[in-house]
């Protein structure tokens, strides 16, 4: 299992600070960038990302719950470690988005609100090397993790086979569901307030990863 702590459950006054808080233990940085329209919600855009991609060595997973994805995916100074995750449902359509995410060095991943059909990611598993299992409603952190998800997770890892595809998971992750998760599937796992929400960072991931086992 890997874990990326996902920044939206930050201290945003002291970003650098809190990632690298984490980093001893993370596998990836994960930034969810909301644009108010796509999500009830406003969090850090290019300029924020890109300041800190050039100080942090980890790997970033950058999710763009916006409406124009294309538009601004180009605009992130990203690394060939890196991802970028558009959304299915967002208005420039998985193809012009996952085209504009091929314009640049990173990876492309793909993800899905709870309410949306696994079947809309069919056409589209070529072109990703991960899936982005939302397992509560996007917009804001520390929201109860659906059950129904872990039945997604489950599909979708049917789907993808043999394919080279992460699956990640991301919404109300913590020790006492992390184990079902990972079993139906799921490789990697954001986690916001289970590991930004404790004193100790390093010892709440640490229980993280231990309870995967």
């Amino acid at each position: 299992m890997k874990l990326s702590p996902s920044l939206l459950s930050a201290d945003f006054a002291a970003l650098y600070r809190e990632a690298m808080s984490v980093a001893p233990l993370a596998s990836s940085l994960h930034w969810d960038v909301m644009d108010g329209h796509f999500v009830p919600n406003l969090t850090f855009g290019p300029p924020v990302v890109n300041a800190l991609r050039k100080r942090i060595d980890l790997p970033f997973l950058i999710h763009l719950m916006i409406e124009r994805p294309a538009e601004y995916a180009p605009q992130f100074d990203v690394r060939p470690s890196d991802t970028i995750i558009v959304h299915v449902e967002a208005g420039d359509g998985p193809e012009r988005a996952l085209d504009a995410v091929a314009s640049t060095p990173a990876r492309a991943g793909l993800s899905l609100r709870p309410a949306t059909s696994i079947d809309r990611l069919d056409p589209y598993l070529d072109r990703v090397s991960m899936v982005l299992v939302m397992t509560v409603e996007p917009g804001f952190g520390g929201q109860s993790f659906l059950p129904d998800s872990v039945a997604r997770i489950r599909e979708l890892a049917g789907r993808i086979g043999r394919r080279s595809i992460e699956i990640a998971v991301d919404g109300g992750i913590h020790a006492g569901n992390v184990r079902e998760v990972v079993r139906a599937g799921a490789e990697v796992i954001i986690a916001g307030s289970a590991v930004f929400g404790a004193r100790d960072r390093l010892a709440a991931m640490r229980k993280l990863l231990e309870a995967a086992q």
